[in-house]
């Protein structure tokens, strides 16, 4: 990200982030023509923030028109190529197309794999974004599978108590607790907290999401009051970084 529009989006100014990010666009375009990588890089992080606010259809506009250029740019085998198939699964997944973003998740682990090795970090954020839609696929024991080898590989790259373990962690507790495991899940996202806010000073959008989580496990145990501190937890982090009509927020006060 250019340090202005990162400090814009570390801020919550989605909007203000959205803005720049078209204009820094706009000036690649107009410098390095339509077609060039510099300008994919551009409209990855444009598609970011716009999905971001909940500007679906536009995020999977700009991630396809990334994908077209580094694949005419790079060929379809390159490392580039596999950050755009992420980003486009990523929204597909969001607007329902699941057979959609399977395809995308899983070519984009094929080049990475090929290009860096098995147990490379790039290959374990593919394999969560891959089993979260196997699970929402219904492949649950395959989901499992891909959660815990992620684990492993992050577990390994940068110690127990990074963010990227974090993230592995969260895939996993969600499905421990679409199996019932109702206990596992709510260790594994207590230890997500707890890592986030080791590493992110109790401000980062993930932390909120990982106190929604926990949320919804105290719920489905019957202790009511300590998934409502959890429930308040989660809003006011995503009341520092999202609009006030975002659907995370308006989820939580529904």
């Amino acid at each position: 990200m250019l340090s202005f529009v990162g400090i814009l989006y570390d801020l919550g100014d989605l909007n203000g982030a959205c803005a720049a990010f078209k204009r820094s666009l706009a000036i690649w375009e107009a410098i390095f023509g339509k077609e060039h990588p510099h300008v994919a890089a551009g409209l990855n992080n444009l598609g970011n923030v716009l999905r971001s606010i909940d500007d679906m259809e536009g995020a999977r506009a700009a991630f396809e028109r990334a994908l077209e250029i580094d694949e005419t740019a790079f060929g379809k085998d390159h490392p580039n190529v596999a950050t755009d198939l992420n980003n486009l699964g990523i929204v597909l997944q969001d607007l329902g197309d699941l057979q959609g973003a399977y395809t995308a998740y899983h070519r984009a682990l094929e080049i990475d794999e090929a290009v860096f090795g098995k147990e490379h970090p790039a290959v374990a954020i593919e394999l969560g974004n891959l089993g979260v839609v196997l699970q929402r696929l219904g492949d649950t024991e395959s989901a499992r599978a891909v959660f815990e080898r992620a684990l492993v590989i992050d577990e390994i790259t940068f110690g127990k108590g990074h963010p990227n373990v974090a993230t592995d962690l969260n895939h996993l507790g969600r499905l421990l607790y679409n199996l019932g495991d109702l206990d596992s899940a709510r260790t594994t996202f207590e230890r997500v907290i707890q890592i986030l806010e080791a590493s992110f000073a109790n401000s980062h959008p993930d932390i909120a999401t990982s106190y929604l989580n926990l949320g919804v496990v105290f719920q489905s145990q019957g202790e009511k009051e300590q998934a409502r501190v959890c429930y308040q937890c989660a809003l006011a982090i995503y009341e520092r970084f999202l609009p006030p009509a975002h659907s995370d927020i308006e989820r939580i006060k529904g």
